[in-house]
């Protein structure tokens, strides 16, 4: 049985917490708040560390001391965190639905990307984008 099936969340050390991790980038997209109903809506713009085609962090060690907004979560967020993508590992897991086949842990290093769930080529770094222009680059592919 796999490690994800057999242990809750909560219970991963932090190699498997990594391991669960789908690669998928969402988590790296920028996001707006509406201050009155508190919707969080996604942007296709994305961290300037992200590499966008590989889907991965550039400075991962070190992202938290240079984005200060950069997510910070474990076993105990993930229920509070209801703007996680459906599609997140993270969130099916603790929700028990279980990986999904294009997870890479299951279908292969390739398979989220084949699967078109990562951000891969569909968004753009912030460095392209002005902050008071985020609002025009909302997009509807991530169900929350």
């Amino acid at each position: 049985m796999a490690f994800w099936d057999d242990k809750a969340l909560a219970e991963f050390d932090q190699a498997e917490w990594e391991a669960v991790c789908d690669g998928c980038a969402r988590c790296c997209l920028k996001k707006l708040q509406d201050e009155d109903t508190e919707e969080v809506y996604y942007t296709a713009v994305v961290c300037r560390y992200l590499d966008i085609d590989r889907c991965r962090c550039t400075v991962y060690p070190d992202r938290h001391r240079l984005v200060s907004d950069c997510i910070r979560f474990n076993a105990g967020d993930v229920d509070a965190m209801t703007w996680l993508p459906k599609s997140c590992a993270y969130r099916r897991l603790a929700e028990g639905r279980g990986l999904a086949q294009w997870h890479p842990l299951i279908g292969g290093p390739n398979a989220i990307f084949e699967a078109g769930i990562s951000v891969q080529g569909r968004v753009i770094s912030e460095e392209h984008v002005a902050e008071e222009e985020l609002e025009d680059s909302l997009i509807s592919w991530v169900e929350i």
